[in-house]
Protein backbone atom coordinates (compact mmCIF):
# COMPACT_ATOMS: atom_id res chain seq x y z
CA UNK A 1 0.00 0.00 0.00
CA UNK A 2 1.35 3.37 -0.99
CA UNK A 3 1.98 5.93 1.70
CA UNK A 4 -0.27 8.96 1.69
CA UNK A 5 1.52 12.23 1.25
CA UNK A 6 0.72 14.86 3.83
CA UNK A 7 0.78 18.42 2.59
CA UNK A 8 2.27 20.97 4.95
CA UNK A 9 0.23 24.14 5.14
CA UNK A 10 2.32 27.27 5.57
CA UNK A 11 0.62 30.41 6.78
CA UNK A 12 2.18 33.21 4.76
CA UNK A 13 0.55 35.81 7.00
CA UNK A 14 1.82 34.33 10.26
CA UNK A 15 3.33 36.88 12.63
CA UNK A 16 7.03 36.15 13.29
CA UNK A 17 8.14 35.55 16.84
CA UNK A 18 9.13 38.83 18.48
CA UNK A 19 12.79 39.52 19.11
CA UNK A 20 13.82 39.49 22.76
CA UNK A 21 16.72 41.39 24.26
CA UNK A 22 18.20 38.15 25.60
CA UNK A 23 18.37 36.85 22.01
CA UNK A 24 20.71 39.68 20.98
CA UNK A 25 24.43 39.05 21.05
CA UNK A 26 27.09 41.48 19.85
CA UNK A 27 29.96 40.09 17.79
CA UNK A 28 32.67 42.02 19.60
CA UNK A 29 32.87 41.30 23.34
CA UNK A 30 34.61 43.80 25.61
CA UNK A 31 34.40 41.29 28.45
CA UNK A 32 36.76 38.96 26.57
CA UNK A 33 39.49 41.54 27.19
CA UNK A 34 38.44 42.45 30.71
CA UNK A 35 35.52 40.96 32.68
CA UNK A 36 34.87 44.36 34.27
CA UNK A 37 33.81 45.71 30.86
CA UNK A 38 30.77 43.44 30.64
CA UNK A 39 28.54 46.50 31.19
CA UNK A 40 29.71 47.73 27.77
CA UNK A 41 28.63 44.44 26.19
CA UNK A 42 25.21 44.78 27.81
CA UNK A 43 24.83 48.37 26.58
CA UNK A 44 25.94 47.38 23.06
CA UNK A 45 23.36 44.58 22.95
CA UNK A 46 20.66 46.93 24.23
CA UNK A 47 21.64 49.49 21.59
CA UNK A 48 21.21 46.84 18.88
CA UNK A 49 17.85 45.82 20.35
CA UNK A 50 16.59 49.41 20.66
CA UNK A 51 17.65 50.13 17.08
CA UNK A 52 15.84 47.05 15.77
CA UNK A 53 12.68 47.92 17.74
CA UNK A 54 12.73 51.55 16.59
CA UNK A 55 13.08 50.48 12.94
CA UNK A 56 10.35 47.88 13.38
CA UNK A 57 7.90 49.70 15.67
CA UNK A 58 8.25 53.40 14.96
CA UNK A 59 5.74 54.43 12.35
CA UNK A 60 4.11 57.52 10.95
CA UNK A 61 3.03 58.74 14.40
CA UNK A 62 6.51 58.92 15.94
CA UNK A 63 8.09 60.23 12.75
CA UNK A 64 5.42 62.91 12.31
CA UNK A 65 5.81 64.00 15.94
CA UNK A 66 9.59 64.30 15.59
CA UNK A 67 9.32 66.22 12.31
CA UNK A 68 6.66 68.55 13.72
CA UNK A 69 8.84 69.28 16.77
CA UNK A 70 11.86 69.92 14.52
CA UNK A 71 9.83 72.37 12.44
CA UNK A 72 8.64 74.11 15.64
CA UNK A 73 12.26 74.51 16.80
CA UNK A 74 13.46 75.89 13.46
CA UNK A 75 10.52 78.30 13.15
CA UNK A 76 11.12 79.59 16.67
CA UNK A 77 14.80 80.29 15.91
CA UNK A 78 14.45 81.55 12.32
CA UNK A 79 15.77 85.07 11.69
CA UNK A 80 17.26 84.95 8.18
CA UNK A 81 15.85 87.70 6.00
CA UNK A 82 13.93 89.18 8.96
CA UNK A 83 16.53 90.60 11.35
CA UNK A 84 14.21 90.73 14.36
CA UNK A 85 16.66 88.93 16.64
CA UNK A 86 19.76 90.50 15.13
CA UNK A 87 18.45 94.03 15.69
CA UNK A 88 17.56 93.28 19.29
CA UNK A 89 13.93 94.33 18.97
CA UNK A 90 12.38 96.92 21.25
CA UNK A 91 13.48 96.04 24.78
CA UNK A 92 11.04 98.59 26.23
CA UNK A 93 8.10 96.41 25.16
CA UNK A 94 7.60 93.04 26.83
CA UNK A 95 5.26 90.02 26.69
CA UNK A 96 2.01 90.61 24.70
CA UNK A 97 2.86 94.25 24.02
CA UNK A 98 6.16 93.19 22.49
CA UNK A 99 4.41 90.56 20.35
CA UNK A 100 2.24 93.27 18.75
CA UNK A 101 5.29 95.20 17.58
CA UNK A 102 7.12 92.27 16.00
CA UNK A 103 7.80 92.25 12.30
CA UNK A 104 5.13 90.43 10.33
CA UNK A 105 7.19 87.40 9.33
CA UNK A 106 8.68 87.08 12.82
CA UNK A 107 5.20 87.16 14.36
CA UNK A 108 3.91 84.57 11.88
CA UNK A 109 6.83 82.23 12.56
CA UNK A 110 6.40 82.64 16.32
CA UNK A 111 2.69 81.81 16.19
CA UNK A 112 3.31 78.84 13.90
CA UNK A 113 6.00 77.59 16.28
CA UNK A 114 3.60 77.84 19.25
CA UNK A 115 0.87 76.00 17.32
CA UNK A 116 3.37 73.29 16.29
CA UNK A 117 4.51 72.80 19.89
CA UNK A 118 0.90 72.42 21.03
CA UNK A 119 0.46 69.79 18.32
CA UNK A 120 3.59 67.95 19.49
CA UNK A 121 2.40 67.82 23.10
CA UNK A 122 -1.07 66.63 22.08
CA UNK A 123 0.43 63.90 19.87
CA UNK A 124 2.71 62.71 22.69
CA UNK A 125 -0.23 62.74 25.11
CA UNK A 126 -2.31 60.61 22.74
CA UNK A 127 0.49 58.24 21.64
CA UNK A 128 1.89 57.32 25.07
CA UNK A 129 -1.08 56.97 27.46
CA UNK A 130 0.76 55.25 30.33
CA UNK A 131 3.39 58.03 30.33
CA UNK A 132 1.01 61.00 30.42
CA UNK A 133 1.69 61.97 34.01
CA UNK A 134 5.43 61.66 33.44
CA UNK A 135 5.14 63.69 30.23
CA UNK A 136 3.83 66.60 32.28
CA UNK A 137 6.67 66.24 34.81
CA UNK A 138 9.35 66.29 32.12
CA UNK A 139 7.79 69.25 30.29
CA UNK A 140 7.69 71.23 33.54
CA UNK A 141 11.34 70.29 34.16
CA UNK A 142 12.40 71.51 30.68
CA UNK A 143 10.49 74.75 31.13
CA UNK A 144 12.12 75.31 34.53
CA UNK A 145 15.60 74.77 33.05
CA UNK A 146 15.00 77.35 30.33
CA UNK A 147 13.66 79.87 32.84
CA UNK A 148 16.77 79.35 34.97
CA UNK A 149 19.14 80.16 32.10
CA UNK A 150 17.01 83.13 31.01
CA UNK A 151 17.20 84.49 34.56
CA UNK A 152 20.98 83.97 34.62
CA UNK A 153 21.39 85.83 31.31
CA UNK A 154 19.13 88.72 32.38
CA UNK A 155 21.90 90.36 34.40
CA UNK A 156 24.89 88.63 32.77
CA UNK A 157 24.50 88.45 28.96
CA UNK A 158 27.82 86.61 28.62
CA UNK A 159 26.92 83.86 31.10
CA UNK A 160 28.85 81.86 32.26
CA UNK A 161 31.57 84.55 31.92
CA UNK A 162 31.74 87.32 34.53
CA UNK A 163 29.07 85.71 36.66
CA UNK A 164 28.11 86.03 40.31
CA UNK A 165 26.48 83.79 42.88
CA UNK A 166 22.94 84.93 42.02
CA UNK A 167 23.39 83.99 38.37
CA UNK A 168 24.46 80.47 39.23
CA UNK A 169 21.78 80.21 41.92
CA UNK A 170 19.00 80.57 39.34
CA UNK A 171 20.56 77.87 37.16
CA UNK A 172 21.10 75.66 40.20
CA UNK A 173 17.49 76.01 41.35
CA UNK A 174 16.22 75.26 37.85
CA UNK A 175 18.38 72.15 37.65
CA UNK A 176 17.20 70.98 41.06
CA UNK A 177 13.63 71.09 39.75
CA UNK A 178 14.66 69.24 36.58
CA UNK A 179 16.67 66.64 38.54
CA UNK A 180 13.84 66.05 41.02
CA UNK A 181 11.17 65.60 38.34
CA UNK A 182 13.49 63.42 36.24
CA UNK A 183 14.24 61.28 39.30
CA UNK A 184 10.50 60.87 39.96
CA UNK A 185 9.91 59.71 36.38
CA UNK A 186 12.97 57.43 36.32
CA UNK A 187 12.10 55.80 39.64
CA UNK A 188 8.44 55.29 38.64
CA UNK A 189 9.45 53.51 35.42
CA UNK A 190 12.11 51.36 37.11
CA UNK A 191 9.81 50.25 39.95
CA UNK A 192 6.92 49.60 37.57
CA UNK A 193 9.27 47.42 35.53
CA UNK A 194 10.27 45.50 38.67
CA UNK A 195 6.65 44.90 39.66
CA UNK A 196 5.80 43.88 36.10
CA UNK A 197 8.55 41.23 36.05
CA UNK A 198 7.67 40.08 39.57
CA UNK A 199 3.97 39.62 38.85
CA UNK A 200 3.80 38.68 35.18
CA UNK A 201 7.05 36.76 34.64
CA UNK A 202 7.26 34.72 37.82
CA UNK A 203 8.51 31.18 37.36
CA UNK A 204 9.89 28.42 39.61
CA UNK A 205 13.04 28.26 37.51
CA UNK A 206 15.37 31.15 38.51
CA UNK A 207 16.91 31.11 35.02
CA UNK A 208 13.58 32.03 33.45
CA UNK A 209 13.16 34.92 35.87
CA UNK A 210 16.74 36.04 35.23
CA UNK A 211 16.06 36.06 31.49
CA UNK A 212 12.89 38.11 32.06
CA UNK A 213 14.93 40.66 34.02
CA UNK A 214 17.41 40.84 31.15
CA UNK A 215 14.62 41.26 28.60
CA UNK A 216 13.28 44.20 30.63
CA UNK A 217 16.62 45.91 31.20
CA UNK A 218 16.50 49.71 31.31
CA UNK A 219 20.24 50.40 31.41
CA UNK A 220 20.44 52.03 27.97
CA UNK A 221 17.14 53.84 28.57
CA UNK A 222 18.63 55.32 31.76
CA UNK A 223 21.75 56.38 29.84
CA UNK A 224 19.55 58.09 27.24
CA UNK A 225 17.78 59.86 30.12
CA UNK A 226 21.14 61.20 31.30
CA UNK A 227 22.09 62.45 27.83
CA UNK A 228 18.67 64.09 27.49
CA UNK A 229 19.24 65.92 30.78
CA UNK A 230 22.58 67.27 29.52
CA UNK A 231 21.06 68.31 26.18
CA UNK A 232 18.26 70.19 27.97
CA UNK A 233 20.88 72.23 29.81
CA UNK A 234 22.85 72.83 26.63
CA UNK A 235 19.99 74.04 24.45
CA UNK A 236 18.53 76.08 27.34
CA UNK A 237 21.85 77.90 27.67
CA UNK A 238 22.27 78.32 23.89
CA UNK A 239 18.75 79.66 23.44
CA UNK A 240 19.12 82.23 26.21
CA UNK A 241 22.69 83.11 25.17
CA UNK A 242 21.69 83.81 21.57
CA UNK A 243 19.06 86.30 22.71
CA UNK A 244 20.88 87.91 25.65
CA UNK A 245 23.16 90.36 23.81
CA UNK A 246 22.17 93.99 24.32
CA UNK A 247 21.31 96.05 21.22
CA UNK A 248 22.81 97.10 18.99
CA UNK A 249 24.04 93.55 18.39
CA UNK A 250 27.27 93.51 16.46
CA UNK A 251 28.47 90.00 17.29
CA UNK A 252 27.46 87.01 15.22
CA UNK A 253 25.22 84.60 17.13
CA UNK A 254 24.86 82.19 14.21
CA UNK A 255 27.02 79.50 15.85
CA UNK A 256 25.13 79.67 19.14
CA UNK A 257 21.80 79.55 17.31
CA UNK A 258 22.95 76.46 15.41
CA UNK A 259 23.93 74.82 18.70
CA UNK A 260 20.46 75.61 20.05
CA UNK A 261 18.67 74.13 17.02
CA UNK A 262 20.80 70.99 16.71
CA UNK A 263 20.84 70.12 20.44
CA UNK A 264 17.13 70.85 20.74
CA UNK A 265 16.29 68.54 17.82
CA UNK A 266 18.49 65.80 19.27
CA UNK A 267 16.88 66.31 22.70
CA UNK A 268 13.37 65.95 21.28
CA UNK A 269 14.41 62.71 19.59
CA UNK A 270 15.66 61.33 22.91
CA UNK A 271 12.54 62.69 24.61
CA UNK A 272 10.29 60.66 22.29
CA UNK A 273 12.47 57.60 22.93
CA UNK A 274 12.25 58.11 26.71
CA UNK A 275 8.45 58.16 26.48
CA UNK A 276 8.17 55.40 23.88
CA UNK A 277 10.30 52.65 25.42
CA UNK A 278 8.31 52.21 28.68
CA UNK A 279 5.12 52.33 26.60
CA UNK A 280 6.56 49.64 24.31
CA UNK A 281 7.75 47.50 27.22
CA UNK A 282 4.82 47.83 29.64
CA UNK A 283 1.92 49.34 27.71
CA UNK A 284 0.63 46.03 26.36
CA UNK A 285 0.20 44.68 29.88
CA UNK A 286 -1.83 47.70 30.93
CA UNK A 287 0.60 48.63 33.71
CA UNK A 288 0.38 52.09 35.19
CA UNK A 289 3.70 53.91 35.58
CA UNK A 290 3.92 54.59 39.32
CA UNK A 291 6.50 54.21 42.06
CA UNK A 292 6.04 51.48 44.67
CA UNK A 293 5.25 54.09 47.31
CA UNK A 294 2.56 55.67 45.12
CA UNK A 295 1.02 52.24 44.52
CA UNK A 296 1.01 51.44 48.23
CA UNK A 297 -0.69 54.77 49.02
CA UNK A 298 -3.35 54.16 46.37
CA UNK A 299 -3.79 50.55 47.49
CA UNK A 300 -2.83 49.09 44.09
CA UNK A 301 0.14 47.15 45.37
CA UNK A 302 1.19 45.49 48.59
CA UNK A 303 4.67 44.05 48.75
CA UNK A 304 4.55 40.58 50.19
CA UNK A 305 7.09 39.72 52.85
CA UNK A 306 9.62 37.17 51.57
CA UNK A 307 9.11 33.65 52.91
CA UNK A 308 10.83 30.32 52.70
CA UNK A 309 9.13 27.65 50.59
CA UNK A 310 8.82 24.01 51.52
CA UNK A 311 9.61 21.46 48.83
CA UNK A 312 6.78 19.25 47.54
CA UNK A 313 7.24 15.81 45.99
CA UNK A 314 6.30 16.04 42.31
CA UNK A 315 4.86 12.50 42.44
CA UNK A 316 2.68 12.40 45.56
CA UNK A 317 2.66 16.10 46.62
CA UNK A 318 3.98 15.30 50.10
CA UNK A 319 6.28 17.74 51.90
CA UNK A 320 9.99 17.07 51.50
CA UNK A 321 12.95 18.40 53.56
CA UNK A 322 14.06 20.62 50.68
CA UNK A 323 13.76 24.41 51.31
CA UNK A 324 13.91 27.30 48.86
CA UNK A 325 14.84 30.74 50.22
CA UNK A 326 13.32 34.00 48.92
CA UNK A 327 16.54 34.64 46.98
CA UNK A 328 15.97 31.42 45.01
CA UNK A 329 18.72 29.47 46.83
CA UNK A 330 17.76 25.83 47.48
CA UNK A 331 18.91 24.02 50.63
CA UNK A 332 18.91 20.26 51.22
CA UNK A 333 19.82 18.25 54.35
CA UNK A 334 23.07 16.35 54.48
CA UNK A 335 22.79 12.65 53.52
CA UNK A 336 25.09 11.60 56.39
CA UNK A 337 22.93 10.08 59.14
CA UNK A 338 24.72 11.69 62.10
CA UNK A 339 25.04 15.12 60.46
CA UNK A 340 22.53 17.97 60.76
CA UNK A 341 24.13 20.20 58.14
CA UNK A 342 22.22 21.87 55.33
CA UNK A 343 23.46 23.51 52.16
CA UNK A 344 23.28 23.99 48.40
CA UNK A 345 22.98 20.77 46.35
CA UNK A 346 26.30 19.63 44.91
CA UNK A 347 28.45 21.53 47.44
CA UNK A 348 30.37 20.08 50.39
CA UNK A 349 28.92 20.00 53.87
CA UNK A 350 30.84 22.18 56.32
CA UNK A 351 30.29 19.72 59.20
CA UNK A 352 31.19 16.37 57.62
CA UNK A 353 32.62 17.16 54.16
CA UNK A 354 29.94 15.02 52.47
CA UNK A 355 28.52 16.30 49.17
CA UNK A 356 24.95 17.51 49.43
CA UNK A 357 22.66 15.39 47.22
CA UNK A 358 21.12 16.73 44.01
CA UNK A 359 18.30 14.17 44.20
CA UNK A 360 15.95 13.48 47.11
CA UNK A 361 14.00 10.31 47.91
CA UNK A 362 10.44 10.98 49.08
CA UNK A 363 9.64 9.36 52.44
CA UNK A 364 6.02 8.77 51.38
CA UNK A 365 6.23 7.26 47.90
CA UNK A 366 9.98 6.47 47.78
CA UNK A 367 10.34 8.26 44.44
CA UNK A 368 13.80 9.65 43.73
CA UNK A 369 13.62 13.00 41.95
CA UNK A 370 15.81 16.02 41.33
CA UNK A 371 15.80 18.77 43.93
CA UNK A 372 14.58 21.47 41.52
CA UNK A 373 11.50 19.42 40.59
CA UNK A 374 10.22 19.83 44.16
CA UNK A 375 9.30 23.44 43.39
CA UNK A 376 7.76 23.10 39.93
CA UNK A 377 4.25 23.36 41.39
CA UNK A 378 4.98 26.52 43.26
CA UNK A 379 3.61 29.72 41.71
CA UNK A 380 6.78 31.76 42.13
CA UNK A 381 9.90 32.16 44.18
Amino acid sequence: MEEETVDTIIDEHAVPAPIRLSDISSKFKFSERDSRLKILDDLAEEAIFHSKMIIERWGISETATFMLASVAIILGAWDFGIGEFANGGDYNRVFTEGMLFLKDMSLIFALLSIIAWIGVILRLWWRFPIMRENLVYLLVGMFAAQLGYISAHANTPNFPNNTGFNDWASVGMANLVLIFLSFVVHRAVIETRDIHVEERHSHPDPRVVERAHRDHSLALWSLCFTFWFLLVNLFSWAGAHAMASRPPIVENNFAVTCIYVLTNILAIGLFIHILWYPQFMLGGAGDRIQSVRAREVSGDYTRAAPKKRQGICPICSSDTPVIQHPSGLIEVPCSQLDCNGRGKPGTSCVDCDMTFPTRIACSSCSSNTTVTSHFTRQEAW
